[in-house]
């Protein structure tokens, strides 16, 4: 697939480090797959350079890789585990680019590393679609708590992945026949959980309250199939207000946004668990829109069931921030700001 030569003649940075530098050249099998790798105006390239510190020039098939030992060998080994992504015929992202370098980092340093032995070190979730594969240590707890609980709780800052693997998890749940039906709920707090003024029937009144997880269904479930069980009730949408007095068999439900829910509304969605149910429960609790003086159902929720049997709780961090790597510093800003803020009302008082 490749070769590796390292340079021997290696070199001292310029800055009196005493860690040795040295020079790495990879080529690869395929002209086409290997533009795939290197990202469109070697915006891949580009990525792992600033992650790891390393300097990357592509030519043709052929990339060299110039860093500290070290760091060669992360980018040679994240290099090799994209390309045999591709390879398997996998859709190539900048998250997927980012998830990879955090897994290599995760491994440690393995000089004498063997992609094609190497198992990884991230959770997957299998899908008839695609295999959906864990980017951060985050999301990795997140898939592997989700396989061993009945009720997970996912909290942290928007795109860490939270509802994304929700659905993902339950639409595995689904193909492989573990549950009968998915049910989709979010609290519609803009309006009031009064939805009889708009029109249409009631998916499309909370159509645009659910969007994120229908992006996630089309992402992750061939559209046809989607639709074919929206219409069947296998994947039924069902507003918050609309849960009271139900009893949830056989089925993977998953409540979004819950840290809209108020604390009496939290405790009716999760007493509907029903026999072979599954619950996942995501949220943010910096991103309460509740009014003021009310307590988020989420927040206390994960505070009165913390170490129950069969629940589990994720916190994600801007660490696990998934989306652009801008979003991952603007949750870093705020969460800083929060806490710089808390600290001056502590003096003052």
């Amino acid at each position: 697939m490749r070769n590796f030569t390292p340079d021997k003649n290696a070199m001292t940075p310029a800055n009196g480090d005493a860690s040795p530098m040295t020079q790495v050249v990879l080529a690869f099998d395929d002209n086409r797959l290997a533009s795939i790798l290197f990202g469109q105006y070697g915006q891949n390239l580009a990525l792992i350079e600033r992650k790891l510190g390393i300097v990357a020039d592509s030519r043709g098939n052929h990339v060299t890789v110039e860093g500290s030992r070290e760091s060669c060998d992360q980018a040679r080994r994240v290099l090799e585990n994209l390309y045999n992504q591709i390879k398997g015929g996998a859709e190539l992202v900048p998250g997927d680019v980012e998830g990879a370098i955090r897994n290599v980092i995760s491994q440690g340093s393995l000089f004498d590393f063997d992609p094609a032995a190497a198992r990884p070190t991230f959770e997957e979730i299998n899908l008839r679609k695609r295999t959906v594969r864990a980017r951060t240590a985050g999301q990795d707890a997140y898939i592997r708590t989700l396989k061993r609980n009945t009720l997970v709780f996912g909290t942290g800052p928007a795109g860490t992945g939270k509802t994304w693997l929700a659905v993902a998890h339950a639409l595995a749940l689904f193909e492989r026949k573990e549950v009968d039906r998915i049910i989709l709920s979010r609290p519609a707090v803009e309006a009031g959980e009064r939805l009889g003024f708009l029109p249409g029937d009631m998916r499309e009144k909370v159509d645009p309250y659910l969007r994120p997880i229908y992006d996630a269904m089309f992402d992750l479930m061939d559209m046809r199939m989607v639709e074919r069980a929206l219409q069947a009730g296998e994947i039924e949408i069902a507003p918050l207000a609309f849960m009271r007095g139900r009893t949830l068999h056989n089925a993977a439900v998953i409540l979004d946004e819950a840290q809209n829910t108020t604390a009496m509304q939290m405790k009716m969605f999760l007493t509907r668990l029903g026999e072979n149910s599954r619950m996942i429960v995501t949220g943010d609790p910096s991103q309460v829109d509740l009014p003021n003086g009310q307590t988020s159902g989420l927040s206390e929720a994960v505070r009165l069931l913390a170490g129950l049997e069969g629940i589990g709780h994720v916190a994600f961090t801007h660490e696990d921030v998934v989306r652009h790597e801008l979003v991952s510093r603007i949750v870093a800003a705020y969460d800083k700001s929060g806490r710089d803020g808390g600290r001056k009302r502590e003096v003052r008082e």
